[in-house]
């Protein structure tokens, strides 16, 4: 990261990072709600801390980049990131009480808007998080994924989203769905992230191509065309650019329908016998899949966003949730925008264990200039 490399050799100090930081939050949190609670006092407290780890020495990776984290436990999982440097500035919204389907979030301002167009969801359950994160508020954020809450967000929103393999890093939900994740506006910042979190690194990807599979409907979803069609642009401007290789499966992605199934995991009750056979059918599917490629590509979400009425009977999560499911790494790139004016993401699955490749796709995608340039200027 630029700000880490700038505050290691001195040139900027993490206090004055920090501190314009605050001005962003304070000038666009009003109209954006991106945030439930903003910590002035404490992050510049913070950022002073770090100034002086810096002049005695210390090693820090993210030395003075200023984060935001997903609700107002979020700073309970930051630890690594807080002990590489980072400063957490806030808190960024999350939905409201009572509202399960109404991802958008309720920040300390209202309902938090899509930064492309205030009448729309930015989608959740890491709605603040992207938003803060699209707008060029913090470059990253924290985010937990236990049905697709940071990659449809982070589609939504035309930034990058990855969800973790299932199990691999610390979570709090007793249910095994949820997996934490981050988002970003580079591929270079989500992998300082997953050094930070995991101490893995993924600079030395192979050779590229690398095979993948296209599916728009995962054999049972019913997409609408644009995204489908914003995201298999996507996949066809990777591949032109050498980053990708299509390839034909043996037999075409036909999943069973996640979703009775994600529903009875998550409810914890009653009897799973229908939903452990759901999920052992998908996992045998998936893992044919993924002898033939690398990565499985779809769309992120099937719609595009809603507004903030709510999507009626189309769940967002409809080609997500498979992959909580499975406990697969996912992470969705910028596919463009669509005709509303608002973002759509592509959707990369990787095998379990795969956060590397996914990173090193990514960041070769961008080397290439193969990722749509849908940067927002809103603010």
């Amino acid at each position: 990261m630029e700000i880490a490399t700038a505050v290691r050799t001195r040139t900027l100090r993490a206090v004055d990072v920090t501190a314009r930081t605050l001005e962003r939050i304070d000038r666009a949190d009003p109209e954006l709600c991106a945030f439930l609670d903003v910590w002035g006092e404490e992050a510049l407290r913070r950022a002073g801390e770090v100034d002086a780890r810096v002049e005695a020495d210390e090693r820090l990776p993210l030395a003075g980049v200023p984060i935001a984290v997903k609700g107002r436990h979020g700073l309970r999982t930051a630890g690594p990131l807080l002990a590489a440097g980072c400063v957490a500035v806030g808190a960024t919204s999350v939905p409201g009480p009572g509202t399960p389907w109404q991802t958008w979030g309720l920040g300390a301002h209202g309902r938090t808007v899509n930064p492309w167009r205030p009448d729309r969801t930015p989608g959740g359950s890491s709605a603040g998080s992207a938003v803060a994160v699209a707008a060029g508020l913090v470059p990253l954020a924290t985010g937990s994924d236990g049905a697709g809450s940071v990659r449809i967000p982070a589609a939504w929103c035309g930034v990058m989203g990855l969800k973790a393999t299932g199990g691999r890093l610390p979570s709090s939900d007793r249910t095994g769905l949820a997996a934490p994740g981050v988002l970003t506006r580079t591929a270079s910042d989500a992998g300082a992230w997953w050094r930070a979190v995991s101490g893995e690194e993924y600079a030395g990807r192979r050779a590229f191509p690398v095979p993948a599979v296209w599916s728009a409907d995962l054999g049972f979803a019913t997409p609408d065309p644009e995204p489908v069609a914003l995201a298999r642009a996507a996949a066809a401007r990777l591949a032109d650019a050498g980053v990708l290789r299509l390839v034909r499966p043996s037999a075409p992605p036909r999943l069973l329908d996640p979703a009775p199934a994600w529903s009875a995991l998550r409810a914890r009750s009653g009897d799973l016998t229908d939903a452990h056979r759901i999920r052992a059918e998908n996992d045998r599917c998936l893992a044919a899949l993924l002898t033939d490629a690398d990565l499985l590509l779809t769309p992120t979400t099937p719609t595009a966003p809603h507004g903030h009425d709510g999507p009626g009977d189309r769940y967002s999560t409809a080609l997500t949730w498979a992959f909580n499911l499975s406990g697969h790494p996912a992470l969705t790139l910028p596919a463009g925008l669509g005709t509303d004016g608002c973002p759509a993401g592509l959707q990369l699955v990787a095998r379990h264990g795969g956060e590397t490749l996914l990173l090193a796709v990514a960041r070769e995608a961008e080397r290439q200039a193969a990722l749509a340039d849908i940067t927002c200027i809103c603010i």
